[in-house]
């Protein structure tokens, strides 16, 4: 009876190596760790949302009537293409993009309404997406929005992405965002 539960323990020891050294590594912004029948899988990465300058990754693309074009308020929409870096320096490796849509969304103080997709482009993650989508009260130094979905590594991801700014620009409104974000998604 011992020899066989040695038997058996060196068994699942020895098949639990082969699994973990065969499976893929994350990239070094990102950690998957396995629990039971589910991966969690937390993120660190900088957003970096270019308003003005060369470059812009974001344009405005409705406004109420009448309103002032320097003014981004309420019910201003705008469309974005900005790209997720593994440092707040804007030439830092690029990791993703996130793409889609974020208006204002308040009468009364800044908060915005976003839509993103967080399409990935590195490691493991290459090819999949996180899905963000809720209200962003950008003059709160730390937020956190709900992760509602993904696709790829991530299909069926639920889970919340804490965002704080690192660094806005009152002139240009440009802002570095770091995200942390955390996620539970199927195998």
């Amino acid at each position: 009876m011992i020899k066989l539960i040695i038997t058996f323990c060196t068994f699942v020891l020895f098949t639990s190596y082969i699994v973990n050294a065969s499976s893929p590594k994350s990239p070094k912004w990102a950690v998957t760790k396995r629990y039971g029948h589910e991966r969690k899988t937390v993120l660190q990465f900088y957003f970096h949302d270019i308003v003005t300058g060369e470059s812009p990754t974001v344009t405005l693309i409705a406004q109420p009537i009448g309103a002032n074009p320097a003014e981004l308020g309420f019910g201003s929409l705008l469309m974005a293409d900005d790209p997720l870096t593994i440092s707040p320096d804007r030439k830092s490796k690029l990791v993703g993009r996130a793409q889609g849509l974020y208006g204002g969304a308040s009468q009364e103080g800044v908060n915005l309404v976003m839509g993103l997709t967080y399409g990935f482009v590195d490691g493991i993650y290459n090819g999949s997406t996180l899905i963000i989508f809720g209200r962003n009260s950008i003059m709160n130094p730390v937020r956190e929005l709900p992760v509602i979905g993904g696709t790829g590594f991530f299909r069926g991801a639920r889970g919340y992405a804490v965002a704080q700014t690192y660094d806005f620009n009152l002139t240009s409104y440009n802002a570095v965002v770091g995200y942390n974000v955390t996620v539970f998604h199927p195998y």
